[in-house]
């Protein structure tokens, strides 16, 4: 079928669909149209961006943990330990810390949440490696295949997630955050979120995946503002001021709100669980949400083919596997001795243990044949 001529009425439509098949379309017959070829890097030149400056965020966040990682482990072997406040070093990697998130903060503004968020994993393997380097840690086998799952995880994810390029103004922001999709998408989360939160507050339940579940849930809000926020300063940069606009100063106060009862929730998850339990549980459960908030919010997987988003998911499912992987039985490696060896002492009775189990019902004296330890006057006594 022969397409309308420019001046037909059919051929405003036609260029619509010719437009999204251009952006939604990957794979299509025709030169120059793989991932590899410089006309697909053409396209995507502002999305490699907001890539490349996610993938160094992450990295450089990465870097930061384990600096002041260091700074405690120095500092707590010291005599007279410091507060770790008042350690260069631990401002230092504070410093690059704020550096890597303004990276991530800016990324949203060049690429779609479906592409920035799961490049998160890049953050988890980098650690890996940084601790190898800094802490001398070991680099054990299930490391490397997490680190190379998570790299083949993230090269799908950048050659298939959505090529869409939106301008992020004001007033589309103002479009969809009134956009029946988002409003049934905000009661669910909202009921879901009341329930969860009522089993966590009344009910005592602190369960890592309640837990979890109640900081992913507050993620998904916190992604969609970032981005408006960041799009919109990227827009006032490059066209025209949007920062007039009151749907600006909302989303900041969204933003930062949701941030907060985010790192409070997922404080509460670092003190009742491990950290290699706390880390893969939130990478997983957080990308979910964002990749959810980005479709339903921003339409990013509007006219996408089937085997584009079979194989983007594909991606997503090998950087979770990676991260699984990087951090099983990691703590575990590194736990403390529950007890203090006194050695042989002369005229006394050995103990095994000083500390008893803390799930015993001793947790806290000391075992049975206290008559070890002797006070000065008994011993006298018993002369």
């Amino acid at each position: 079928m022969a397409a309308p001529a420019p001046g037909e009425p059919g051929a405003a439509a036609s260029a619509v669909l010719d437009e999204l098949a251009r952006n939604f379309t990957y794979g299509a017959q025709g030169a120059g149209n793989g991932s590899l070829s410089g006309a697909w890097y053409r396209r995507n030149q502002i999305h490699l961006f907001g890539v490349l400056l996610a993938i160094l965020g992450n990295l450089v966040i990465s870097i930061s943990l384990n600096i002041q990682k260091y700074s405690h482990l120095r500092s707590a072997q010291q005599e007279h330990p410091r507060p770790y406040f008042r350690s260069v070093l631990w401002w230092g990697g504070v410093i690059l810390m704020a550096l890597g998130e303004t990276g991530n903060f800016v990324a949203y503004g060049f690429a779609p949440i479906t592409l920035i968020a799961p490049l998160g994993c890049m953050s988890v393997t980098g650690s890996a490696i940084t601790s190898v380097m800094f802490l001398r840690e070991n680099l054990r086998a299930s490391d490397l295949i997490g680190m190379t799952l998570a790299l083949a995880g993230t090269y799908l994810l950048v050659n298939f997630a959505p090529n869409i390029t939106q301008a992020i103004s004001a007033r589309t922001v103002q479009y969809y955050f009134v956009g029946w999709q988002f409003m049934i998408y905000m009661i669910l989360e909202i009921l879901v979120f009341c329930i969860l939160l009522y089993f966590h507050k009344r009910k005592g339940m602190k369960h890592i995946v309640i837990l979890l579940t109640l900081v992913a849930l507050l993620a998904s809000v916190t992604v969609i503002s970032v981005k408006a926020v960041s799009g919109m300063i990227t827009f006032s940069v490059t066209d025209k001021m949007q920062l007039t606009y009151p749907i600006f100063y909302i989303m900041c106060i969204i933003m930062i709100a949701s941030c907060v009862f985010q790192v409070k929730l997922l404080n509460q998850a670092t003190k009742l669980y491990n950290t290699a339990t706390v880390v893969p549980v939130n990478h997983i459960f957080f990308t979910i949400s964002a990749i959810i908030a980005g479709i339903i919010f921003y339409q990013e997987f509007l006219g996408a083919a089937f085997l584009t988003i079979f194989i983007y998911l594909f991606g997503c499912f090998l950087s979770f596997l990676g991260v699984v992987l990087v951090t099983r039985n990691r703590e575990k490696e590194h736990l403390p001795q529950s007890y203090i060896d006194f050695g042989n002492v002369p005229g006394k009775q050995i103990l095994d243990k000083i500390q008893p189990d803390s799930s015993g019902l001793s947790y806290g004296t000391l075992p049975d044949g206290s008559d070890s330890i002797k006070s000065p006057n008994e011993e006298k006594k018993g002369v």
